[in-house]
């Protein structure tokens, strides 16, 4: 037996509305299902990635605040590949999302950089 892929990664955010729209309309996720869970107060909103792979959106009621960028215990950020780093960073800021500048991986030599959702969770764009 063998793991296949990631199937999913779930996110909890403050501010539901802003997230779904930043998901949604910035990244460009295809919506697959969204619930309201009444006896926990939360929406789940299902988000289609085009490799198959998907990205689970919660809201609860008084989430805590991540405790530090990015160096908390637990998930440290979330990649995603990108056929052009430069590319999809203006996109970004034209949106008027904060993009870092542009690095190398030195062990890959590949660019990357980091945004950052509306509750500042750390997002990667790594060139494919």
């Amino acid at each position: 037996m063998q793991l296949q892929r990631i199937h999913h990664v779930a996110i909890i955010c403050s501010d539901y509305s802003a997230s779904k729209r930043f998901y949604t309309q910035v990244l460009g996720l295809k919506v697959l299902a969204e619930n309201y869970r009444q006896e926990r107060d939360s929406y789940k909103l299902d988000l289609a990635l085009p490799d198959g792979g998907q990205l689970e959106l919660f809201s609860f009621p008084n989430p805590p605040a991540r405790p530090s960028r990015p160096e908390a215990q637990g998930l440290r950020h979330l990649a995603f590949t990108v056929e052009s780093v430069e590319g999809y960073a203006n996109y970004l800021a034209e949106k008027g999302i904060e993009v870092e500048p542009i690095r190398i991986d030195e062990f890959t030599g590949k660019p990357y950089t980091f945004f950052s959702d509306p509750d500042g969770l750390p997002l990667e764009l790594y060139q494919a």
